[in-house]
């Protein structure tokens, strides 16, 4: 997994924890990340690390929505969720059993199932003000519908509409790649819609299938790739696997088949251009690199296709805030489980 993500999704996944600044130092080094990225303008974690986090959290706490509502879904919660489900016999009738489960289970929010206009709509409903960041709740709560509805019928379901009742946030360039699909921000509700032939799917797993996606969340639903649909993310994917030798937007679009012009007109479609996702791209290679790896900078910056050391550092300070060196050194002096 080639994607990293916010800090702001780390610095919000706190917000109306209990606790006071030193455990939540002691969280992120256990996850692996460096209190450093704490004041590091731009920071950058690994979804792996995000996803780790989250678990450690969760855990302690005995709440797998740590903190976002007025009572916690206890550790296990998850689980019976999904068993609850599997044996619908259709996507659609399951995902009104995830409504109902939800309904039960909490007072200040829950969600709402329609098919209007052509499209299948999941939103959220606010019944009380959440506890946590709300904009982090929201994504968070769509990406597990999102998640579950995708593994339950063995198919990622492309979002035809991303609605968000809330301003965009500083790290809305993300939502190319955690929310693919065009996105509207200011909006009543937040809501996901797709194509409603989806829900004719029959549920394809079953209670053996369960615990490796329970051991794999929540990184599995944070981020999927949908390079058959979105050309930014068949970008990107052709740059990891043809690294260093696919740098430039004439090789990337002859490899496409399609012309420099018609890659930049789709690109911009989507709201991006082509250096814009090989800069990110880029930005997230070195971060699992720096984070995980023991490879030198000069390597690193070889294999990115940069000229020299400096120019990848110069790069990278401009992504991040912060030198590739100074990444580094923060990971070693970190807890490593």
């Amino acid at each position: 997994m080639s994607v990293t993500v916010s800090m702001h999704f780390v610095k919000e996944l706190f917000c109306g924890l209990p606790g006071t600044s030193p455990s939540h130092i002691r969280y992120l080094e256990l996850a692996g990340i460096s209190p450093f990225l704490l004041s590091a303008p731009n920071g950058r974690v690994t979804v792996e690390q995000f996803a780790e986090l989250y678990r450690l959290i969760a855990q302690d706490l005995d709440d797998e929505t740590p903190r976002f509502f007025s009572r916690p879904l206890r550790c296990g919660t998850l689980k019976l969720l999904c068993l609850s489900l599997l044996e619908a016999p259709t996507l659609h009738i399951a995902l009104h059993r995830y409504t109902q489960f939800f309904r039960i289970l909490l007072d200040d929010f829950g969600y709402t199932f329609s098919i209007n206009n052509g499209l299948a709509r999941m939103a959220l409903v606010e019944h009380a003000s959440l506890q946590g960041s709300r904009v982090l709740i929201h994504e968070l709560m769509l990406k597990l519908f999102h998640g579950i509805a995708s593994w339950m019928i063995a198919r990622k379901i492309p979002p035809l509409l991303m609605e968000c009742s809330y301003a965009p946030p500083p790290y809305n360039a993300d939502y190319l790649y955690f929310h693919p699909g065009k996105v509207r921000f200011n909006q009543p509700q937040t809501a996901m819609s797709f194509d409603p032939s989806l829900l004719k799917h029959p549920i394809r797993q079953t209670k053996q299938h369960l615990s490796a996606f329970l051991q794999r969340a929540p990184a599995d639903w944070f981020y999927v790739s949908f390079e058959e649909q979105l050309l930014s993310h068949r970008v990107r994917e052709h740059l990891k696997r043809h690294l260093p030798a696919s740098g430039t937007v004439a090789h990337v679009a002859d490899a496409m088949h399609m012309s420099v012009r018609t890659l930049s007109r789709r690109l911009h479609q989507e709201g991006t251009h082509f250096q814009a996702v090989k800069d990110e791209f880029r930005r997230d290679y070195a971060v699992q690199a720096l984070t995980h790896g023991s490879r030198p900078l000069t390597m690193i910056a070889d294999t990115l296709g940069f000229e020299d050391l400096a120019c990848f550092s110069r790069a990278f300070k401009q992504w991040t805030g912060n030198s590739p060196a100074a990444y580094r050194k923060a990971r070693t002096t970190g807890i490593q489980r």
